[in-house]
């Protein structure tokens, strides 16, 4: 019988993705995936270390972990628990010494050999620890991307990070920047394309600091990626995440004018709207640059829509500081945004700055910063009703005839339609924002004996 994995994912779409290749990885030795925790042989906390609740949440997992393994200990059955991913990066064996029950350590850069430390590890007389940043390039080791069913995917191209903001774990956990080879993306995109992704999201923590090398001996931009995978017949939407406002190239800014299939949507975080904050968080631009940046994209492409992340509560923030926040974001106008207190991260040089904001003016900043998002987004949602535009349907929706998919926004969309149209962009016309999505009727002349002819004409 095939043995049975359970991977629990935390964090960011780079995690995710690594989940993914982690259980393929896994197939070619004999694991098959369970959705029930208590079958499973083999259990990877894939997680994250951003923010100390993301954490802490890890232990309180291994806690059930623990009392899962006791329990199949006593029906005869072994169980293996690994912990996987930033948390492992960055706090190795502290995760031993505080969850004695695990039993393997392994950081982003060295999952490629999880199958070996599962192997290797009934013979050790103690946990598995590997969080080396290995030399080897960890995607030539992973076995050939396995097909999917899904409509989107994610497709890490870019790991690491060079900016060292001060609030930041990502330099130490996942290291310095590295960028796949552009031929290699490209046949993972190609395989994922004819597996029958139309969608494909580009993954980095520095994303659009991508430096591919490509088949002439030059390093390859992000934008001349883009356009290379834009040449991949069957797909038809491409995105990227995450982006420095100082890696936005002017090369990349034209390419959302010049690239159909790349959404008209950026999450470009903006962290502050104050200098002084900005500066103390070494981001390396101010607020003039970031609306800079985003007046020449929009000169690019007019119906270009924003998403951000805010820190509130960094060391030293004033008052001040936040009305310059709320500032900026009233002169942006953000579609979605992403607001977190600030959460100080053992061994960033923000965790020992002086003037540390206390947890009662954090919460009060967040309040006041994240009511200003939220109205902006439901400002922005509202602005779509009557408005028809392009929809991906990826899946059933939640009632019989209904199917769901993505804006060219990101905005979840559901509506009437055969199930003949999933896979398909579709003309929407949206008519109702409900509580967490659009609601919209497939425009007139779109029905489902015409997706084939469709499907061709958008892609």
């Amino acid at each position: 019988m095939a043995k049975k994995l359970y991977i629990k994912t935390f964090g960011c779409q780079m995690n995710v993705y690594d989940s993914e290749r982690m259980a393929q990885s896994l197939a070619v030795r004999g694991f098959a995936a369970t959705p029930e925790i208590e079958d499973a042989d083999v259990i990877v906390l894939n997680t994250c270390h951003i923010r100390e609740k993301a954490a802490e949440k890890v232990y309180s997992d291994l806690g059930r972990m623990r009392r899962i393994k006791q329990s199949r200990e006593r029906a005869g059955k072994a169980t293996i628990i690994a912990v996987a991913g930033c948390v492992a990066q960055a706090e190795g064996d502290e995760i031993v010494a505080r969850a004695p029950q695990v039993d393997l350590v392994v950081g982003p850069q060295s999952y490629h050999r999880l199958g070996e430390l599962i192997a290797a590890r009934p013979a050790s007389t103690h946990a598995l620890v590997e969080t080396q940043f290995p030399p080897e390039d960890k995607f030539q080791r992973l076995p050939r991307r396995a097909l999917t069913r899904a409509v989107s995917a994610f497709l890490t191209i870019q790991e690491g990070c060079d900016r060292f903001c001060t609030f930041c774990v990502v330099p130490y956990t996942r290291g310095a920047e590295f960028s796949r080879a552009v031929a290699e993306v490209e046949a993972e995109a190609q395989q994922l394309a004819a597996g029958g992704v139309r969608e494909i999201t580009l993954l980095g923590q520095n994303v659009n600091a991508y430096h591919g090398l490509a088949a002439d001996g030059r390093r390859a931009s992000l934008a001349r990626l883009i356009e290379t995978l834009a040449a991949i017949s069957g797909l038809a939407r491409l995105r990227y995440t995450t982006s420095h406002p100082r890696d936005m190239s002017e090369d990349l800014v034209a390419a959302h004018r010049t690239q159909p299939k790349l959404m008209p949507y950026l999450h470009l975080p903006l962290q502050s709207g104050s200098d002084r904050v900005l500066a103390a968080m070494n981001r390396g631009h101010t607020l003039a640059d970031y609306l800079a940046l985003i007046a020449r994209m929009r000169g690019a492409r007019a119906d270009m829509a924003f998403s951000t992340d805010i820190i509130v509560g960094f060391p030293g923030e004033t008052d001040a500081d936040v009305d310059a926040t709320l500032e900026a974001v009233e002169r942006v106008g953000f579609a979605q945004a992403y607001a977190f207190m600030f959460s100080p991260r053992p061994g960033t040089p923000a965790a020992t700055l002086p003037r540390q904001v206390p947890e009662a003016a954090k919460k009060e900043r967040l309040a006041r910063v994240q009511a200003a998002l939220a109205r902006q987004q439901t400002a922005f949602n509202k602005a779509c009703i009557g408005r028809t535009m392009p929809v991906l349907f990826e899946r059933e929706g939640r009632r019989a005839g209904q199917l769901a998919g993505r804006s060219p926004y990101g905005q979840a969309v559901h509506a009437p339609a055969h199930s003949s149209l999933l896979g398909s962009v579709v003309e929407v016309e949206i008519v109702r924002l409900d509580a967490h999505s659009l609601a919209g009727r497939v425009a007139s002349g779109m029905d489902a004996g015409g997706a084939d002819a469709r499907r061709a004409r958008l892609c």
